[in-house]
């Protein structure tokens, strides 16, 4: 038979986007749910629904008796055989039932539940397709500004930009056209909560994979963010090809790369690094604009201090502390920064101190005091015993004074690539190892 409710919610879901197939399931749900309140029992009954008809058809399958004792599940012979003459007692008789039997008040509160279920089944809908969107950068108008949060228009959709996630300094008006990056999808009381962000750092991510063409395509990785949103940001990146500059290619000709990308982010300043696997290098990169002299690094703690003349240390601290605060950041060690003059003087204080404590265990021994004082603790590991090393990197490490683990440690990259016929190849490797064996 033809319906009407069928006729309208097939109009609801080709508005709402709801596949037919689920419509017709959500319909013979409700239906079932209905015949349980008027029967109070759902077993012998088959709904079927077709929407691209318009139809529903109910079917209730009773056993033919010669006495009833349950209506629902029961006819009479008598009654059967009204409509198939040939039927006996034990036969199976399928009745047709008209969905306005059901009255009024069943038939309301069906469109009440259909309605209920089309939302959820909207809603499921959205939480998939905004789900899958998680971490991309989309463009909406603004419809709402509360005190909190802004209502912002995408796809027929109202997302959430919550306070938190807007960029501090920036103003929003009605109508003002928005772009954010999807943060999370979830289910609430309030039904689908699509929260969008300004302030996250993958936004900068995503800004720079549709800038610059390398990093989309995988030649140029981004190793590390770290953003103050609004103010400033730093970012750390690396190349897999060594005939692109990975630094220049963010940068772009005459900085129209990162002017984009820092123009949509309200002015933020971006500092763009290049990415070492030193952490004592990559942590002095991370302090840029200012020079660092040197940096000591405790791989352990995660922590490193970083040692710098008298007129770059504001460079390195930064305005309230922000350039080191982003620094630590971006390279996950707790960064302290020292004056030059300051490090020369703790150790000239405790080579003092361990002189003088060597010279009295010496005495104490009757050995004469020792010619050569390396400073290294009793039980550090010497480099010939690092089976990696080949016979031919002992060999330029020595010449250049290296005999420990912890020397090595201390020189770094810069310190090692300094030593006759030790290249920056042989340098990277030599690093690489003394890391690995730790």
């Amino acid at each position: 038979m033809k319906s009407e409710i069928v006729e309208a919610f097939s109009q609801i879901a080709k508005e709402k986007s709801i596949e037919k197939e689920l419509l017709g399931e959500i319909l013979e749900g409700t239906i079932l749910s209905i015949i349980r309140k008027k029967y109070g029992k759902a077993d012998n009954f088959d709904v079927f629904v077709n929407i691209d008809r318009g139809e529903i058809e109910i079917y209730q399958n009773k056993i033919i008796v010669e006495e009833v004792q349950d209506s629902v599940e029961e006819i009479e012979l008598e009654i059967a055989r009204k409509v198939e003459p040939d039927l006996d007692v034990g036969d199976e008789f399928m009745e047709i039932v008209d969905p306005r039997s059901f009255g009024r008040r069943l038939i309301v509160s069906a469109k009440q539940n259909l309605n209920q279920r089309i939302k959820d089944a909207e809603r499921d809908i959205l939480y998939e397709e905004f789900s899958k969107r998680v971490g991309e950068i989309v463009i909406g108008d603004v419809r709402q500004i509360n005190r909190n949060e802004i209502c912002i228009h995408l796809d027929k959709t109202e997302v959430i930009l919550p306070r938190h996630e807007q960029i501090h300094s920036e103003r929003y008006r009605r109508g003002d056209n928005v772009r954010a990056i999807i943060k999370s999808a979830e289910k609430s009381s309030r039904g689908l909560e699509v929260i969008v962000s300004r302030a996250d750092p993958q936004i900068l991510v995503r800004l720079f994979e549709l800038e610059v063409p390398e990093i989309y395509d995988g030649i140029i990785e981004i190793k590390d963010v770290a953003r103050e949103p609004g103010d400033r940001a730093k970012i750390a990146v690396v190349s897999s090809d060594k005939r692109i500059d990975a630094l220049g290619a963010c940068v772009g000709m005459k900085g129209v790369r990162i002017q984009s990308i820092s123009k949509e982010l309200n002015n933020e300043k971006i500092d763009v690094i290049n990415w070492h696997m030193d952490p004592g290098i990559y942590i002095s990169r991370a302090l840029s604009p200012s020079k660092v002299y040197k940096v000591i690094v405790d791989h352990h703690k995660k922590k490193a201090i970083a040692i710098l003349s008298e007129d770059q240390i504001s460079l390195a601290i930064g305005r309230g502390g922000q350039n080191r605060r982003l620094a630590s950041r971006l390279t996950g060690y707790d960064i302290e920064i020292i004056k030059e003059i300051e490090y020369r003087k703790i150790i000239e204080d405790q080579l003092a101190v361990d002189t003088a404590q060597v010279d009295a265990d010496e005495a104490e021994q009757g050995v004469a005091p020792s010619m050569t004082r390396i400073g290294v603790s009793e039980g550090e590991v010497a480099l010939d015993s690092v089976a990696e090393l080949t016979p031919a990197m002992l060999k330029k490490l020595f010449e250049g004074g290296f005999k420990w683990v912890a020397q090595v440690r201390e020189a770094g990259l810069e310190g090692l690539i300094v030593i006759p016929g030790v290249g920056q190849k042989t340098a990277e490797k030599i690093i690489e190892i003394i890391y690995n064996q730790s």
